[in-house]
């Protein structure tokens, strides 16, 4: 491909809005333009990157035996409310109506669509096990969308559902799916981890989401380098305290901190590391108060606490619900001497503390050198509700966890019988009676994968693409092609050969100032420069240099010598990733 004949259009500088660096990058680089909130047009030069992350996907589908369809993206409503989801879903849906005000969705997912298809097609055991997947445009009206294509409302994804007649054969394919996203995501060339992770609206009973880990990762995943264990920030256990509580010391005693309420701001009033404090949240479930005991130093975890069955549907209690319990505000609250009696759940390793600092049930003031049993009763419950931090036991015993960050760009379910259920897609088993099929459910972000990719691969000049996402393996950058008719003709013999021989290659015949060419396709990420001047072909050379390379180096030209050079550079960088952690 000539540049004449391509469309490159980059910018020297990003727009205002654009946040993360890819999305900067991405706007420079002329990979995407803006129509307006969370909606882009995929240029030329991005359409080429995403596809190349298609054909990976799509071969990699195929490879599993998975069969290609396409659903609509407009759902009827029925399907929905089938399973109960039309009205829970929230207001990410983009719900619309017809001429007849007939009510459709936008789809978001396609779990509904992919049933209503297996219960009219799937009669028997014998057409089990089938996977089905597609390639499509979904539509999720984010509340506030950003960073460009990472957390776009419409965005290209796909998914893969596959329908069984038993749980093995469902374990089978979901381990199988497991093993083919690794194999996708190191053909990209990308730095990734497997985590365990919640299932959240799709449902099931188990879950692994994939990330790109980049420090600019909106997911924090905890992980033990000693072992393969790895999970979701939300989902990775906080194992009890090998300690057990120590003996009181102190005297509970009462303690001005005038216009202090967080712990760090008490603590230091006080002079005592933040862990020895204990904060206390008011929540409401079921239309009752209760309290959650968490060390001054930890956060909730909100997912964990709504897996304890009486706290699923738990909120943060307002303060006049909290000044009608406790006779206090937030920020002075704790479970010692209550006027009114209130269940408490405390985290874990708030158990084993003693001689901690709590809220008073006072304005502004606290109790310091408080102890259970002596000075308060023990907690009703004692659960994991907090997340985890760096140097907290793995729950596998195989050392302590480490904490990263990673953009999530694939996400399996178990499903089981969630939909199948719901719907009545059943089939006959060997004795001719009717079950429910077991389902599983296989998510890529394609679109957020290109965006996930470049805030792992760029330095100060743009992006760098792995080889196989790059738009071009190579580019040919011609010095003074109008001028020198030398170096016009070897340019173009050189392009017509890299070309014959199977290479992706671009030709920037701009005849442009050497540094906006090379400036540009640094922007653009292409793995590999071929400059070609007057100078260096008197000296029977070609300068190379690959995007990652600090320096050129000549290399002898004629053109057979170039492509022998090229091709083994390019076998070198085929495939390179990282390994995949199990979760």
């Amino acid at each position: 491909m000539r540049v004449s004949d391509f469309f490159i259009s980059t910018l020297k500088e990003a727009p205002a809005e654009a946040e993360l660096v890819s999305h900067k990058l991405m706007l420079r680089a002329g990979l995407i333009k803006r129509l307006g909130s969370g909606l882009y047009t995929w240029m030329p030069l991005g359409l080429k990157v995403l596809r190349k992350v298609e054909n990976i996907v799509r071969e990699e589908m195929e490879a599993s035996g998975a069969v290609e369809l396409l659903m609509p993206a407009v759902q009827p409503a029925e399907l929905w409310r089938e399973t109960g989801r039309w009205d829970v879903f929230g207001p990410q849906m983009l719900k619309i109506r017809d001429r007849h005000q007939r009510n459709f969705c936008f789809g978001p997912t396609h779990e509904e669509v992919i049933t209503d298809v297996a219960r009219r097609e799937i009669k028997s055991y014998r057409q089990l096990p089938v996977t089905f997947y597609q390639i499509q445009t979904k539509f999720r009206d984010e509340i506030r969308p950003r960073f460009g294509v990472m957390r776009a409302r419409e965005f290209v994804m796909k998914d893969a559902y596959s329908f069984h007649a038993g749980m093995d054969s469902l374990e089978k394919t979901y381990r199988m799916m497991h093993d083919f996203y690794g194999r996708i995501f190191t053909r990209m060339g990308l730095r990734f981890r497997a985590v365990t992770a919640d299932t959240g609206a799709i449902g099931g009973s188990s879950s692994h989401e994939f990330h790109v880990l980049a420090d600019s990762g909106e997911d924090a995943i905890a992980f033990c380098p000693n072992s393969d264990y790895a999970a979701n920030i939300e989902m990775a256990e906080s194992p009890p305290p090998q300690t057990s509580r120590g003996e009181a010391n102190g005297v509970m005693r009462k303690v001005e901190t005038t216009a202090r309420k967080t712990c760090e701001e008490v603590a230091e009033v006080l002079g005592i590391p933040v862990e020895k404090t204990v904060k206390t949240l008011a929540v409401i479930a079921n239309g009752e108060m209760q309290l959650l005991l968490l060390r001054g130093d930890h956060h909730l975890n909100e997912t964990k606490v709504r897996r304890i069955p009486f706290l699923s549907d738990f909120r943060l209690a307002s303060e006049e619900e909290i000044r009608g319990r406790t006779g206090c505000v937030p920020g002075y609250i704790g479970p010692v001497n209550l006027p009114l009696p209130v269940p408490v759940i405390a985290d874990r390793a708030v158990a084993v503390m003693s001689d901690f600092v709590c809220g008073a049930n006072e304005v502004n003031y606290h109790l310091v050198d408080v102890n259970f049993v002596r000075d308060v009763k023990e907690p009703d419950y004692i659960c994991d509700i907090r997340n985890v931090v760096a140097g907290d036991s793995s729950p596998d015993g195989q050392g302590q966890l480490d904490i990263c960050r990673g953009i999530e760009v694939g996400h399996i379910f178990k499903l089981h019988t969630r939909y199948s259920e719901a719907m009545k897609a059943n089939y006959l088993d060997e004795s001719g009676q009717s079950r429910p099929m077991e389902m599983g459910c296989y998510g890529i972000g394609i679109s957020r994968i290109v965006a996930a990719c470049i805030e792992q691969n760029h330095d100060k000049h743009g992006i760098i693409f792995p080889m196989a996402m790059a738009p071009f393996q190579v580019v040919i950058i011609p010095i003074g092609l109008g001028k020198n008719s030398r170096v016009r003709i070897e340019a173009e013999k050189l392009y017509a050969e890299i070309s014959r021989a199977g290479i992706e290659v671009l030709l920037d015949d701009r005849d442009d100032r050497p540094g906006v060419m090379f400036a540009d396709m640094e922007l653009i990420g292409i793995p590999h420069r071929i400059v070609i001047g007057e100078r260096s072909l008197k000296e029977g050379t070609v300068e190379y240099q690959g995007r990652r390379d600090e320096k050129s180096r000549a290399v002898p030209f004629p053109s057979q010598n170039i492509i022998d050079f090229i091709v083994t550079r390019i076998r070198g960088h085929a495939g390179v990733g990282a390994g995949v952690s199990q979760g």
